[in-house]
This record gives structure tokens, sequence and C-alpha cells, in this order.
């Protein structure tokens, strides 16, 4: 018990660091929290037109997310427990990043990190989420369905290719990832749900 609580708490920990943030800060961009939606993700950061440093902050969120879920399975071990630990560092890195300490419980919504947490934890899931993405973003060409689709699919999958615990690790994610996108929920049932590329000062 002690283990797996330690993998939450150290997945929480590796979740909470705002690589978008200090990224934008070092490159000379100023606070990220000030630019487009405030958010400290890789979509926010593509609005300051720097694309090298959204993808480097794509992946940065999506890797820190996936090595918190190895690292608690390596850990643990390759048996059932080590899947357990798996999945509760990578529910802690998600709320590392949603919700990280060091600004205000004031994070991002999480969508890189989900993407890699699912890659490390059972990649044929993460696969299909990445893949369900791209579609939907070719598509309609809009970042927040892309991803309330591929995550919102993600617990039927979860259950088919890893069963109830993965299962359930999807459902987790996919209820915070909606959760984080209240708003752009509202401006999609009301069509006014930027696309991607689209310049957009300021959103909620």
């Amino acid at each position: 018990m002690l283990l797996l609580v330690v993998c939450a708490l150290l997945g929480y920990l590796l979740g909470s660091i705002p690589f978008g943030l200090v990224l934008t800060r070092m490159a000379g961009l100023g606070d990220i929290r000030q630019i487009g939606s405030g958010n400290i993700g890789a979509t926010n950061v593509l609005r300051t037109g720097n694309k090298p440093l959204a993808l480097a902050t794509l992946l940065l969120d999506s890797g820190k997310g996936a090595i918190a879920a190895l690292l608690a399975f390596l850990w643990a071990g390759p048996a059932f427990l080590g899947l357990e630990a798996a999945v509760l560092a990578a529910g802690g890195a998600m709320l590392g990043h949603s919700f990280p300490v060091w600004l205000g419980f004031k994070g991002g919504k999480g969508v890189a990190t989900a993407l890699g947490v699912l890659l490390a934890v059972c990649w044929p899931v993460g696969l299909l989420a990445c893949l369900t993405w791209v579609v939907m973003a070719a598509l309609f060409r809009i970042s927040s369905l892309s991803a309330l689709t591929a995550l919102g699919l993600s617990p039927l999958t979860g259950w088919y290719f890893g069963g109830p615990l993965v299962a359930g690790l999807c459902l987790f994610i996919a209820v915070l990832v909606f959760i984080r996108h209240e708003a752009n929920i509202r401006r999609l049932l009301k069509g006014e749900e930027p696309r991607i590329g689209a310049a957009k000062k300021a959103a909620s």
C-alpha cells in the first residue's frame, strides 16, 4: 500500500512540472498564462507562433506522464501490482498537470499528458487515442473536439485491450479532461470553438 501511495505522489510531482511555462519563459516569450487562453499546454504555446516550442511542450508533457507510469511499473515489478502502481502514477501525473501545487493548482487541460500515460500503461489504447485525435483533427480542424473524442472513446478501448483496471484509468482521464474542457464544450455547442491554426487573441 505504501508503495502505491508513493507511486501516486511521484506521479503527481512529475506531472506538475509546467513545461509550457518554463519553455516560454526560457525563450523570452514571457508568461504563457498571459497569452491566448492562459493555459500552460502545447495548444496555447502554439499561439505564440513558435511551432518548435509548442512541439517541445507537447513531447515533454506527454513524456512526463509516460515516464511516471513506466517508472512506477518498473519499481513495483511486472506483476499485477506493477500495473496498479503504473495506473496510480498515471492518475497522479494527470492531477499534477491539471492542478500543479506550484501554480496555485491552475494547470493545463491534460491532453498531451493523457496520451503519454495511455501509451505507457497500455500502448494499443494510447495508439488508438492518438490516431483518433489525428483523424478528427484532419476532418474538423478543432483541437478540443479531437481530444474529447479520442479520450471519450478510450474507456471502451481500455476495457478491450487492458481490462477493468485500464478502463478505470481511461474513465478517470476522460472525466478529468472533459471537466477541464468545460469552456471549450460550451463553445463547441455554440459553434464558436476556434479551428487549428486560426488566430485567437483570448479564450477562457
